[in-house]
């Protein structure tokens, strides 16, 4: 066993209270993005409704997705929409491996990571984890994969490859 905890837990809804936004929603996607970009939850929210408004309604996804009710994120336009903030997707699970990676201070690289795990993403930063919600499972949920950045200072500006 590790000397870390599993992981700590803040609650926290991205803004999304103060953005005058009221309800249960599965805005999960929206949260965590705002909360590990240190971005406005509107802005977020806006954006990520831009891109699911043209997305169209396959056997898959019979619903039309939305930043309130469940962005498809593995749609070209999300992937596109986070590359474009300075974002990388780190894969920690394929298929036939097991769960290497779980929800866990000890398992989860330090920096802000906007993390996935089955039907939910969430927040991480630091070893913190920041949602609405503990969703660790006692440090047992297994992590697929995560968001890291990669190519932007916390100011917007782009990075230079020797700092990445």
């Amino acid at each position: 066993m590790s000397d870390y905890p599993l992981i700590t837990f803040v609650e926290d809804d991205g803004g999304r209270e103060a953005a005058g936004f009221k309800g249960k929603t599965g805005d999960c996607v929206t949260r965590a993005i705002s909360i590990a970009m240190n971005r406005e939850y509107e802005e977020v929210y806006a954006a990520l409704s831009e891109g699911s408004k043209n997305q169209r309604v396959t056997k898959h996804s019979p619903q039309k997705a939305s930043a309130r009710n469940g962005v498809s994120v593995k749609r070209k336009w999300f992937k596109d929409y986070m590359a474009a903030q300075g974002w990388a997707y780190v894969p920690t699970m394929t298929i036939g491996s097991g769960c290497r990676v779980h929800l866990r201070a000890d398992e989860l690289p330090h920096g802000r990571l906007v993390v996935q795990v089955s039907k939910h993403y969430t927040c991480v930063i630091d070893g913190v984890l920041h949602d609405t919600w503990d969703c660790s499972r006692e440090g047992t949920r297994c992590v697929y994969g995560y968001w890291k950045n990669v190519g932007f200072d916390w100011n917007g500006q782009l990075r230079g490859i020797e700092n990445v």
